[in-house]
């Protein structure tokens, strides 16, 4: 009886571009290290100064929790105005800047392009500027916020856009009507879960860049971070920084469950 002859797994010939791909990858690392002047023995010079403030953020200063509420209800209240003033303005925008919704190919062409500079510009430097123009505060915060929330919006509801069923619409066109009532009555059902989704991503969105802009002075917890860091109060900033994982940890978990009950 002879033994049945088990045949090997062809082996893999991609594995040299693999092995090309991490090469590669890795020249141009060390090549941006270089470019950088990044030096590793940095790390290891400075480790003490850096164990030590590291076992400062290890220990809050719970007491100063009274001296934060004011800045953690400016920092929601930021959020929450942003992103309902945002989403109110992306949802007809994303309607144009899908070539689904929008017929007009110029005006498509304009709105993309004008969403692209958008998103290009960082919601840092949107603080910056509209700090300098209205003033330090709250109210450039938000405009910096909205801002920010329009190019995200409008970026990720246009590519839910672009892949519907369009056999409504196209019903709806068919049968007389214009592309606005088609988009209204056939699309925008279709689409309003997305857009719920994504308005609720963009709120916990919202209170992590609210906490990185206040550093320019756009009101939030960031203005009491920027005051805090400066002259070295570390176990108060480490309870700032606990309230903010606190916040973004307890705004998901409500995120998820209100994107259970409404988008199903």
């Amino acid at each position: 009886m002879t033994t049945p002859v088990t045949e090997r797994p062809p082996k893999p010939r991609n594995g040299w571009k693999a092995v090309a791909v991490l090469a590669v990858i890795a020249i141009i690392t060390i090549w941006a290290g270089i470019g950088v002047d990044a030096d590793l023995g940095d790390i290891i010079d400075n480790w003490g100064n850096a164990t030590g403030k590291l076992v400062q953020l290890m220990q809050p200063d719970y007491w100063f929790f009274p001296e934060t509420v004011d800045a953690i209800l400016e920092t929601l209240q930021m959020a929450i105005i942003a992103t309902a003033i945002g989403a109110a303005i992306s949802f007809p925008l994303s309607f144009a800047a899908s070539r689904v919704t929008n017929p007009n190919r110029a005006m498509l062409a304009a709105v993309r392009a004008v969403m692209n500079v958008v998103r290009a510009v960082p919601d840092l430097l949107y603080a910056a500027v509209l700090v300098a123009v209205v003033g330090t505060g709250a109210l450039s915060g938000i405009l910096a916020l909205i801002v920010f929330n329009i190019g995200i919006i409008v970026k990720l509801v246009s590519e839910a856009l672009d892949s519907i069923d369009r056999g409504p619409q196209e019903a709806a066109l068919a049968a007389g009507g214009t592309w606005i009532a088609a988009n209204r009555s056939a699309v925008a059902p279709q689409i309003f879960p997305a857009f719920v989704s994504q308005g609720l991503y963009t709120l916990e969105l919202n209170v992590r860049a609210s906490a990185v802009i206040g550093l320019v002075g756009a009101g939030g917890l960031g203005m009491l971070i920027d005051n805090v860091r400066t002259f070295y109060k570390y176990h108060q900033l480490s309870l700032i920084i606990l309230e903010i994982l606190v916040i973004v940890l307890a705004l998901e978990m409500l995120s998820s469950w209100a994107r259970r009950k409404l988008v199903g």
